[in-house]
């Protein structure tokens, strides 16, 4: 067993803010879990659950102690599809999800089916085709491309659910999606899963917690009731999470690494192959760095405080890290798939994170 001890956020990610600054880290490589500030993490053979956690959030405030949750999954894509099969396990939540075209039809017909371990299983959830304005619940969930958001906001403009989790892969100004939806309504959030639908099939799984957890927080940052609710929905749920208090700028260090990665797969001539080709790593590695360099001067901090390895580890050794990624299966799940599948997104990305480069010099 290894005993470290660290600052900052914990398990989560160092933006999370524990009750005590200085957090205590125990790994246990046995059973492969890994508690702080009373929060355990398992990655067990039945995959990623979470400990006890206090009942009451950081006011003090009570937290949603047998309350039911109405949840509405809106993208029945990979992800949607995966949360809403995690939701539907716990027995505290109603979830619903919004459907159209081959893909309503597969789900209306068949069931919600993904894989368990060596089984197929069948998500209890309601399938949907359209969602009314008084069709209220107590969060949606927005999982569709970036590409499709503002589609989307547009369609639930009228609706008076009071939340709207945007699970979406954007920089884009929160309060352009507010005009659209209402004021208040939205907590950006990003998910940690990735995978594939195969033959109809749900083929995906949660991204290590180390790596990426499900990430969330107020547009504002503040520790709020709902974030209190979000947090408890997850843990029952067994998903890993962590709050931060400025999703934008995560979501910027995010982009910052993932659209060179992406490129990396649409410039090989041999994209599943990617990681043998080192002049590709290090080009890539190369971009990773300057992303990362320059969002530290220009915004002061990256998020998370692991990225800061881009920032003092050689070219050479983030290039071989990046080889290594690559042809792991852990690449092929959830960097390979993703980037083949949804391209037109990934360069669309690109252009804007590129594009807030170039707009924030000729502001200099």
């Amino acid at each position: 067993m290894n005993v470290g001890e660290f600052y900052g956020g914990g398990i989560y990610g160092p933006d999370v803010k524990p009750r005590n600054v200085k957090a205590h880290l125990v790994y246990s490589f046995a059973n492969r879990s890994i508690e702080t500030n009373g929060i355990l993490v398992m990655a067990g053979k039945n995959g990623m659950s979470l400990g006890k956690h206090s009942e009451e959030d950081e006011t003090g405030g009570k937290m949603m102690e047998g309350q039911y949750l109405k949840i509405l999954i809106y993208g029945a894509g990979v992800i949607g599809s995966l949360y809403a099969a995690l939701f539907s396990k716990n027995e505290h939540t109603e979830v619903s999800i919004y459907a159209r075209g081959h893909r309503l039809e597969e789900l209306q017909t068949k069931g919600l089916r993904y894989h368990d371990k060596e089984s197929m299983r069948i998500a209890d959830v309601k399938v949907m085709d359209a969602v009314r304005n008084d069709d209220v619940f107590d969060f949606i969930f927005l999982t569709v491309r970036e590409n499709q958001l503002y589609q989307a906001l547009e369609e639930l403009r009228g609706n008076q659910s009071r939340t709207i989790v945007t699970m979406v892969n954007s920089i884009d100004d929160y309060k352009k999606w507010e005009d659209i939806c209402g004021k208040g309504k939205i907590v950006p959030a990003f998910p940690g899963a990735g995978g594939s639908i195969d033959e109809g099939v749900l083929n995906a799984g949660l991204t290590p917690a180390l790596i990426q957890p499900t990430t969330f927080g107020e547009t504002n940052g503040k520790r709020t009731k709902r974030i209190s609710e979000l947090s408890k929905l997850f843990r029952q749920s067994h998903v890993p999470y962590q709050i931060v208090p400025d999703m934008h700028l995560w979501q910027l260090c995010h982009l910052a690494m993932v659209v060179p990665i992406a490129d990396a797969y649409y410039e090989s001539k041999d994209p599943e192959n990617a990681g043998s080709d080192f002049r590709l790593m290090s080009k890539t590695a190369g971009k990773i760095v300057r992303n990362m360099k320059w969002l530290k001067v220009h915004e002061g901090k990256l998020s998370p405080k692991k990225f800061y390895i881009f920032t003092v580890f050689p070219k050479c050794v983030v290039a071989a890290g990046l080889a290594i990624t690559f042809k792991s299966e852990f690449g092929d799940r959830f960097m390979y798939r993703h980037s083949m599948k949804a391209p037109d997104e990934m360069r669309e990305l690109h252009g804007q994170f590129y594009g807030y480069v170039r707009k924030c010099y000729r502001r200099r």
